[in-house]
């Protein structure tokens, strides 16, 4: 287990140094962790976050649209990296907030909030992110979305609320510094809502995120970020 984004970060730098990289499928080499585990206690790996889209990013989450275009409305394009993911209407699998508010699937949030006000030291406050229909429904009329997150486990020890996140797939540029703020948001949303619900007199602070990704990578149009 890496220790915290810095112990990480050093890893990087060094495979960069020594030329270890791997091909992705698109022949643009990589540096990439298989199993990354470690503690997200900063808002980047490489890089700095990009505020105004962040701001943007979470506010459609929280809409639930599906579709990229509501990302900036008619202020311009949507981002490169949607546009890749979505079908020629706009539409992605990938909204976080539809995921796990939507009833769709289950009003998953809600789910897990009243898991942790009933059963403070629960383990089954998840929120699953990935399904095992998203084999037909990637690709489906030519998208290209297969949903990077599994899953998000809540728990309540000693008067902090943490985090497990469990990731399919991360670029550590934009989708690290993307998601973590998304995660953080949503960690932030529980201990309030916990906090408001629930029926102890005691109240819950925000902990540690743990970020555990199968496939952490860096892209080599961003190797020039690799640094300390």
């Amino acid at each position: 287990m890496y220790k915290n984004v810095d112990h990480l970060r050093r890893y990087f730098v060094e495979e960069l140094l020594q030329e270890r990289f791997t091909t992705d499928k698109t022949g643009e080499k990589t540096i990439e962790i298989i199993g990354a585990s470690f503690i997200a206690d900063e808002p980047a790996i490489f890089g700095t976050p990009n505020e105004d889209y962040i701001e943007r990013e979470l506010n459609w989450y929280k809409s639930q649209s599906t579709n990229i275009n509501d990302i900036y409305g008619s202020e311009r394009e949507p981002p490169k990296a949607w546009k890749y993911a979505a079908n020629k209407h706009g539409e992605i699998n990938s909204n976080y907030g539809y995921l796990v508010f939507g009833s769709k699937f289950g009003c998953q949030y809600n789910n897990a909030l009243f898991e942790l006000v009933t059963s403070p030291d629960s383990r089954r406050a998840s929120m699953v992110y990935q399904r095992p229909t998203i084999w037909q429904e990637y690709n489906d009329q030519q998208k290209n979305d297969f949903i990077c997150t599994n899953a998000v486990t809540y728990y309540i020890r000693d008067g902090v609320m943490e985090c497990v996140v469990q990731m399919r797939s991360n670029d550590v540029v934009y989708g690290y510094r993307n998601d973590y703020a998304w995660q953080k948001y949503l960690l932030e949303q529980m201990v309030k809502d916990y906090n408001m619900h629930s029926r102890s007199t005691d109240k819950v602070e925000v902990g540690r995120i743990v970020w555990q990704v199968q496939n952490l990578h860096v892209y080599e149009k961003h190797f020039d970020l690799v640094k300390l």
